[in-house]
């Protein structure tokens, strides 16, 4: 069974950096798809960034150019780095996984190709 966890939402400034992080649990996973997800109140679940197995990286047009999406494979996490943060940043974020790594890099932006989810955490951008 997967688990994912996460960890590092909080409240910030505009302009300040912030640090999410999520963790696949359960059991070794070897080729692992991972991606963010945020869902502001009153609005759509909007896709941040996907990482695929092979290094491949997606982003979402809002977040391009600010945001950042590393990954260390030996401890199974990914981090989602968000810079220049604003107030239109404001959501609870998901991480998602697709813990076999199964789903093709254009399938990514998709909540369809992940299995897992997280439980979400507040990032709140505010003056």
């Amino acid at each position: 069974q997967v688990q994912l966890e996460e960890s590092g939402g909080g409240v910030v400034h505009p302009g300040d950096s912030l640090r999410l992080s999520c963790t696949i649990g359960g059991r070794t996973f070897s080729r692992w798809n991972l991606a963010w997800f945020r869902q502001a109140p009153g609005k759509e679940r909007e896709f941040v960034a996907a990482t695929k197995w092979s290094g491949s990286l997606l982003y979402g047009d809002s977040v391009k150019g600010r945001f950042t999406l590393p990954r260390d494979n030996a401890k199974a996490t990914a981090y989602l780095q968000m810079n220049s943060l604003i107030p239109e940043d404001t959501a609870v974020y998901y991480c998602a996984a697709d813990a076999l790594g199964r789903a093709i890099l254009s399938s990514l932006r998709s909540p369809d190709a992940y299995k897992d989810w997280g439980q979400g955490t507040q990032v709140t951008v505010s003056s």
